[in-house]
């Protein structure tokens, strides 16, 4: 799908310091994304701390991102979970109008066999009004999407346009691009792997520390997809400590920091999380300082 190329954004969801949610922040980061050109907005991921919103919330942040994008960016709406007869009711009940997709994560906690995985994502995209991207990511879910079941969802949904990939094995993202359907896509799910996932045959990253640089990201996915491998590499370099400080204490702990460093939002996370220590602050504010863009 040419529209989900280059860079995804998993948003977060701001918080104030009560814990109620900051809409006034997230239009704010919605503008500058699009502003700073990110290709396409995911809302509602792990990384909006989509676990701790209540169903009214989360209806309110998809309203919110919706008429801040005014039409402008596409957009992947996050509806995962373990509970496969729940996942289904939430695919066919909910609005998907302005979505180009839905993101769905593998079952946690569960820990299902492959074939329960396969299974599960097969009745989704049966269910479903719009196309599915799966999305493994084991260090989360307990559980892997194997290579194999990846290509048989591939090869049998048609519903089911790609995966965001978030395997720490990289041999396992190459086995899927060698022999994955021609218009089946491969998404990053990790920052710092994304431009060796692009110049692999990967089409782009969903990304945690590209709200927070959009242009500097979205440009190494371009250059990556345009095979300008120096010039891609001279900007994974350039933000290579970022993509590591942003997660020493937890998803999204530190991009919320990041972002409250830059003035975008404050850094307040709701519990079981707790926002980023005044040490992690310190060295992200150094590094900003480094590369001469605290804004």
């Amino acid at each position: 799908m040419k529209s989900l190329q280059g860079l995804g954004v998993a948003l977060i969801t701001p918080f104030y310091e009560d814990g109620s949610v900051d809409f006034s922040s997230l239009e704010k980061l919605v503008n500058y994304n699009i502003e700073g050109g990110t290709n396409y907005l995911v809302i509602l991921g792990t990384t909006a701390e989509n676990a701790t919103l209540n169903s009214k919330e989360k209806k309110q942040v998809i309203d919110c991102i919706k008429k801040s994008n005014n039409n402008r960016l596409p957009l992947v709406l996050g509806i995962g979970g373990n509970n496969t007869a729940d996942i289904l009711h939430q695919v066919r009940t909910a609005d998907l109008d302005d979505f180009s997709a839905i993101l769905s994560v593998s079952p946690y906690y569960n820990k299902p066999s492959q074939e329960g995985i396969y299974l599960h994502y097969k009745s989704i995209a049966e269910n479903s009004s719009k196309p599915v991207i799966l999305y493994n990511v084991p260090g989360r879910t307990g559980s892997n999407i194997e290579a194999a079941t990846t290509l048989r969802l591939a090869n049998d949904c048609k519903n089911i346009i790609g995966i965001k990939e978030a395997s720490p094995n990289f041999l396992q993202s190459t086995q899927i691009i060698k022999d994955k359907p021609e218009d089946f896509i491969i998404i990053s799910g990790d920052d710092e792997l994304a431009l060796p996932m692009v110049l692999a045959g990967g089409c782009g990253v969903i990304s945690v520390l590209g709200q927070a640089f959009p242009h500097e990201v979205s440009q190494m996915m371009m250059m990556g997809l345009d095979r300008k491998v120096d010039q891609a590499y001279k900007i994974h370099y350039k933000i290579k400590n970022l993509f590591e400080l942003i997660f020493a204490e937890g998803n999204p702990s530190g991009i919320k920091a990041l972002l409250s460093l830059k003035g975008i939002c404050k850094p307040y996370t709701r519990l079981p999380l707790t926002p980023a220590s005044a040490k992690l602050i310190d060295k992200l504010e150094k590094e900003l300082e480094k590369l001469s863009i605290l804004s």
